[in-house]
């Protein structure tokens, strides 16, 4: 019933997990689809603007030019050009036709710009939103699956270790009977006196004494055999064990942070110089709207891809918080709960241990080189994506030529052999660095599971050899390990998960830094508090 109800937790944690990571994909999945969608409807709506903007800029054009062709065919006109002499009056009259003609290149200029450089970057940042998320989810598949296939593995040492532990117990009782049989034989033979057995049935005594001799020895090496099959079992469970709760909380604090990260490659980045060329064409534009494009740049400017991680983990926090860590469950009493380092394993286990030590030694070695790869091709997209080219202030420039009117912004930035030539060179380095990426996250889970049993190791073999010096206890048996204290079943994870900084919640080593950390954010959020308040108190002062 015992085995069964393990069984049963562990299946209960398996399920929870994935679980989690299904609902993970739909969360990034939805995500991912209000992106699309809000890049759609920005599309449309300035793509409607620009079709305005051009209506207007004709409908200026030709009551301009109406006006114009009233004043030069009137007498006035040629009196004043003769004269050259102007009423105060028929001045501000041309000045009006001349801002009218100027309004009207204006607006046909942001026609041109939402036309042929805010939309196509919209467009752009949809491509990059589904493509970005089609990679990510390739690597959050490969996650997964690694997580599924750590977890099952470990269910399967345990049942190894189960099974080899339910035969040892059954050899001790088998030995046991047949010590139990030969003290019983022990005391006939005693009682008997040898000189009343007749002469022949001497020999059939001492041949029944030698079978149950015999068979106490075979249960005896029966016993031995299945009691190291045990620990061997018992120990690779407790590596296994260590290994598997080091990577899940490797994903969850970790991994999943950098998929999302992913998935928000370049996104805020490239929308920002989106809006920030909108909002360089309004403000040249009109300088009387600045006040209220004001409010929309600082809403640019707080565009932030942590932030906005932060808030979706905080939103889905029982989808993205670490689950319980996996606890040893023994098996039918057994009270050795640790990798048991005496021989006939010692040797065995140190010989894994320099394997693993080795091993680490190399691997560390190779994943900071392609961590630092990952850094500087990080950089390098950095830099394309975060290049200052949204002023569009020159295409505001007015000349005295009629010519028609030409986009700055088209004959350079937003040029089609420009436009090819970025696109090639992001999409080249997207794929270099999704490659180094997922060569850094396969280094980088190996090295954790090999750390962990490589620790686990290295406490048990210092404690194993400080026991064979320091006492007589056999070294074919397991220390009895002391019983240690049920810690209490609350997590530390009660408080919010992603309300600050991802760094500061993962490193949290003591109750009292996380009750810390809750008081500064509690003060610093009753102070902005005050500060708005006090704001709105005196905005409603002012007449």
């Amino acid at each position: 019933h015992l085995s069964h109800t393990n069984f049963t937790k562990y299946s209960l944690t398996k399920l929870l997990i994935r679980n989690q990571l299904v609902e993970q994909f739909k969360c990034l999945e939805q995500q991912s689809e209000s992106r699309i969608q809000l890049l759609q409807d920005l599309q449309d709506f300035f793509r409607r603007k620009a079709e305005i903007q051009l209506e207007y800029s004709r409908s200026l054009e030709k009551l301009a030019e109406r006006f114009s062709n009233k004043i030069r065919s009137s007498r006035e006109h040629h009196q004043f050009k003769k004269d050259q002499h102007l009423l105060s009056s028929v001045n501000c009259w041309y000045l009006v036709l001349n801002q009218t003609r100027r309004e009207s290149r204006d607006h046909a200029t942001l026609n041109d710009i939402y036309t042929n450089n805010v939309i196509v970057r919209l467009a752009q940042i949809s491509e990059d939103v589904i493509r970005l998320f089609k990679k990510s989810k390739d690597i959050g598949i490969q996650m997964h699956e690694e997580l599924v296939k750590v977890t099952n593995e470990l269910y399967t040492v345990m049942k190894t270790y189960h099974m080899y532990h339910t035969e040892s117990i059954s050899a001790e009782s088998k030995l046991k009977d047949a010590e139990k049989q030969e003290e019983k034989q022990f005391s006939k033979s005693a009682d008997l006196n040898v000189h009343l057995l007749r002469h022949e049935d001497r020999p059939q005594r001492r041949s029944s004494v030698r079978k149950i001799e015999k068979m106490k020895e075979k249960r005896q090496a029966k016993y031995s055999e299945n009691k190291l099959k045990c620990t061997k079992a018992r120990n690779d469970y407790l590596l296994n064990l260590a290994a598997t709760n080091a990577v899940v909380a490797k994903y969850y604090i970790h991994d999943v942070s950098d998929m999302i990260d992913c998935c928000d490659l370049g996104y805020h980045a490239s929308l920002a110089r989106t809006f920030r060329t909108y909002l360089s064409a309004e403000y040249n534009l009109e300088t009387s709207r600045h006040e209220g494009l004001d409010i929309m740049e600082n809403a640019v400017d707080n565009l932030d891809s942590r932030s906005d991680k932060h808030k979706i983990m905080d939103m889905h926090n029982q989808v993205f918080c670490p689950p319980m860590r996996f606890e040893y469950l023994p098996h039918m009493g057994d009270e050795v709960c640790q990798v048991s380092a005496q021989q006939p394993v010692q040797t065995e286990l140190l010989m894994r241990y320099h394997q693993l030590q080795s091993r680490l030694a190399t691997l560390k070695i190779e994943n900071e080189e392609v961590r630092k790869t990952l850094d500087a091709t990080m950089q390098t997209m950095q830099d394309m994506l975060t290049v200052e080219d949204f002023d569009v202030s020159d295409a505001f420039q007015h000349s005295r030529s009629t010519e028609s009117i030409k986009s700055v912004a088209s004959e350079t930035y937003m040029s089609k052999l420009n436009v090819a030539k970025r696109r090639a060179n992001q999409q080249e380095t997207e794929v270099f660095y999704f490659t180094k990426f997922k060569e850094f996250l396969n280094g980088s889970n190996l090295i954790i599971k090999l750390q962990a049993k490589h620790d686990l190791l290295k406490q048990t073999l210092g404690e194993g050899e400080r026991a064979e010096c320091g006492t007589t206890r056999p070294p074919t048996l397991p220390p009895k390990p002391q019983k240690m204290r049920k810690p209490r079943p609350r997590s530390i994870y009660n408080h919010k998960l992603f309300n600050g900084n991802m760094e500061t919640f993962i490193k949290v080593p003591t109750h009292e830094s996380v009750n810390m950390d809750s008081i500064v954010f509690m003060v610093n959020h009753f102070l902005v508090t005050l500060l708005v308040s006090v704001i709105h108190a005196l905005l409603s002062l002012l007449p």
